[in-house]
């Protein structure tokens, strides 16, 4: 497996596998985190267009999408129940999403973050059952709650500079 920058080409396939995991999501007690539409398409292109879409693939065939940047995100400035684990510059990954047949492909793509920086924050709706343990298998730290359009979602972060070659950020 290998992540690499998302193509304007693969814009198509990009919108399938988000569709897919809407179906998935629904079938599996989660249909209110990304409804019928999210990731509407212009947020895709807009995540192509900045540089931040990457996907997961082997041997050609794509596994994962997501969103991944060094930023501050405006939703984590305020978190409530807890604390985040440091105020260092982070990276986020948002906009996850998992081809059915990828086993193992969250965790590569969640070390694959914690590559690129050692301070990673995440997170995801209370009924995300897969992606919280996702998050609690690779060493994730649950943080409290944060709040993006009306509703909440629980925030995580990892923290491991040594892991990240003693380099706070460097994508």
């Amino acid at each position: 497996m290998q992540v690499r920058k998302s193509r304007q080409k693969e814009l198509p396939e990009l919108l399938a596998m988000y569709a897919d995991a809407r179906r998935f999501m629904a079938q599996n007690g989660n249909p209110d985190q990304w409804g019928q539409a999210f990731p509407p398409e212009d947020l895709v292109r807009g995540d192509l267009a900045r540089g931040c879409s990457y996907v997961c693939e082997e041997e050609g065939a794509l596994l994962a999408v997501f969103y991944f940047a060094l930023e501050e995100d405006p939703v984590y400035a305020r978190i409530l129940g807890g604390q985040w684990l440091n105020e260092a510059s982070y990276g986020v990954v948002h906009r996850f999403a998992v081809c059915a047949r990828g086993r193992g492909v969250a965790s590569f793509c969640l070390a694959w973050s914690m590559a690129q920086c050692g301070n990673v924050r995440i997170s995801t709706h209370f009924d995300n059952h897969p992606m919280r343990a996702a998050l609690d298998k690779n060493g994730f730290t649950y943080c409290g709650l944060v709040f993006e359009g009306g509703g909440g979602r629980l925030a995580y972060q990892k923290c491991d500079f040594e892991a990240a070659g003693s380099q706070l950020c460097r994508v």
